[in-house]
């Protein structure tokens, strides 16, 4: 039986006030030393929305026709437009992708950020959803909304190891496979970090 978590006591053990991030931050490089990363490099500024409902963590499946990443598994967010903030992107993202209202969701924390090799520097924001609600996938973009236990994305030991060969060479990434779900990638690695640091 593995360890049960909520909110309130996951909150407690991060540590941090609110709006604080937490973590000295991650990237889809942190399994590949050798690789070199040019340090005049810009990251674009992008958020998501680690969503809680009860005990389980909301998740989409992209899908299978947008360009890039395609039929990956991801949270509700994207790209910071204009003068908003992170936290005003996760949840409009949000509200666009599935059909969550910003009124229903409580931010509780700010997560250090992430960097992808898609070029973005992504804030994630763990969150309290308040009552449940119906998902409305955005058409062509999210194929499937879907949830996971949080104590199961809690547990570091769900978590693998993986490669396969990008940009020729081979890239190791962490994988949490759940039931149909294959989660990895910038996805699994957000999770990994917080599962590491409230284990």
């Amino acid at each position: 039986m593995g360890r049960l978590f909520d909110l309130d006591t996951m909150t407690a053990a991060l540590e941090t006030p609110l709006a604080r991030p937490i973590g000295s931050g991650s990237s889809d490089y942190d399994l590949n030393p050798g690789v070199t990363l040019p340090a005049d490099r810009v990251l674009r500024p992008a958020a998501v929305l680690i969503g809680v409902l009860g005990d389980e963590v909301v998740l989409t499946k992209r899908s299978s026709n947008l360009k890039h990443h395609p039929g990956q598994i991801a949270f509700p967010g994207g790209k910071v437009d204009g003068v908003e903030t992170p936290a005003q992107a996760a949840l409009r993202e949000a509200q666009e992708e599935i059909g969550l209202a910003p009124e229903n969701v409580t931010i509780l924390a700010e997560l250090s950020p992430h960097e992808t090799v898609t070029s973005y520097n992504v804030t994630p924001f763990l969150a309290r959803i308040e009552a449940n609600f119906t998902p409305k996938p955005e058409p062509g973009e999210v194929a499937e909304v879907f949830r996971v236990p949080l104590s199961f994305l809690m547990d570091p030991s769900n978590y693998v190891v993986e490669g396969r060969r990008w940009r020729g060479m081979r890239r190791e990434f962490f994988v949490v496979p759940y039931g149909p779900y294959y989660i990895w990638g910038a996805t699994a690695r957000m999770l990994k970090a917080l599962a590491d640091r409230v284990a």
